[in-house]
């Protein structure tokens, strides 16, 4: 482990051919390079956490094997996840003014209404909702070389005095020709990140976005439209000091000496558990409940 002493936050770039892959270069990456700080959440015993800012590429991000078998969480909080990101099976746990979520990232790239306060969101100017995605899939559709399909999240007037604003502030996606037609490229942009326990599924769930845009694209467009790469980029990426325990030094020395391979899924092998779980989400949204937005 390198020295903490640091004039910075140091700036650190991953590439991985897959999710589990890259998931573990930048946890190695972070491991070895991060500088200690201190967070808003620590507790007064816990060691400072590991923190850098960094860009993670990840070259084909539906090639298998897709899942990681040691990220926090199991296959069915992995669908639960991705249909909050792309279904919104969840908006409806919007409500702050009854101490519930103030968002979803569904709700700010589907819905996207700036408001003056939460608590009282028919006060002030009124916006009609903004479908994000849709606008970036027309653009892209119109300009396959546009510079400018974006979509945010952040609300200036809101996020800033709630305890937990959107880490995920801004997606961009860009078309490049390909062979047959065109490869859907995606940035994300993340203020701030658990490294540990929210990357994976972050990702897991925001690629699959990135498919869904490629096959609306592709029949807009009247051509073929594949995943290409996907890049990640965090102000703080961060591996939290109450997680630097004996069991996750212990990951570390197997994400050294031994092929991550040996600790990934094809997507095939957990496909049973997530229809299972979509079959009872569209029965019930409420049936599976999570703490927390990001």
């Amino acid at each position: 482990m390198t020295d903490r002493a640091s004039d910075g936050i140091p700036v650190l770039f991953v590439t991985g051919e897959n999710l589990p892959e890259a998931w573990e270069k930048a946890v190695l990456a972070v491991w070895d390079n991060g500088v200690e700080v201190r967070t808003e959440y620590d507790r007064p015993t816990d060691p400072p956490s590991l923190d850098a800012t960094v860009m993670v590429e990840v070259r084909r991000p539906f090639s298998e094997p897709r899942i990681h078998k040691n990220f926090p969480g199991g296959p069915t909080d992995l669908e639960v996840y991705r249909q909050e990101i792309i279904g919104g099976i969840h908006d409806h746990w919007i409500n702050p003014r009854e101490g519930k979520w103030t968002y979803t990232y569904h709700e700010r790239l589907f819905a996207y209404r700036p408001v003056l306060d939460l608590m009282k969101p028919d006060t002030g100017p009124q916006f009609l909702p903004v479908d994000q995605v849709e606008y970036m899939i027309e653009k892209l559709a119109a300009v396959p070389f546009t510079r400018r399909a974006q979509a945010i999240t952040w609300l200036p007037h809101c996020d800033p005095g709630t305890d937990d604003p959107p880490c995920l502030q801004r997606v961009w996606a860009r078309l490049t020709p390909t062979r047959e037609g065109y490869a859907l490229n995606l940035n994300t942009h993340w203020r701030s990140r658990d490294l540990y326990k929210a990357w994976f599924m972050n990702v897991f769930a925001i690629t699959d976005l990135q498919r869904l845009m490629a096959e609306r694209l592709a029949v807009r467009i009247g051509a073929p439209v594949g995943c290409g790469r996907y890049v990640d980029v965090s102000d703080s990426l961060h591996i939290y000091g109450s997680y630097r325990d004996e069991n996750l030094k212990r990951e570390i020395e197997k994400m050294r000496s031994s092929p991550y391979t040996e600790r990934a899924w094809d997507s095939s092998v957990l496909e049973a558990m997530f229809s299972e779980a979509r079959q009872r989400l569209a029965e019930d949204p409420d049936y599976y409940s999570r703490g927390d937005a990001d």
